[in-house]
């Protein structure tokens, strides 16, 4: 898994994610950089670890937004000017045309 090594080169504070990230090997990387998780757990912990559930909404909120703006085939295959195609998509989100 790419995942730990990524975390490890950006050192981030906080780190949301969906549960195919919630090993214990996975949450053991994060401690040791002292980053907290947004993970929910999956239900196979008999003991799941607490997370922020408004911040995790944040998550979601973005990954919806990308899917909105893929719909535009010129942003998913990036044929165009990419900040303008973003620009442009956002725009349209707004306005929801």
């Amino acid at each position: 898994m790419p995942a730990p090594d990524l975390v490890k080169r950006t050192r981030p504070r906080r780190l949301l994610a969906d549960k195919a990230y919630s090993t214990h090997d996975f949450r053991a990387v994060l401690d040791e950089l002292d980053c907290e998780p947004v993970i929910p757990s999956s239900s196979s912990w008999i003991d799941p670890p607490a997370y922020d559930a408004e911040l995790y909404k944040a998550r979601s909120e973005v990954e919806c937004t990308f899917s909105l703006l893929k719909q535009a085939r010129r942003f998913a295959t990036r044929y165009e000017n990419y900040a303008a195609v973003v620009a442009i998509g956002c725009a349209m989100l707004w306005l929801r045309i």
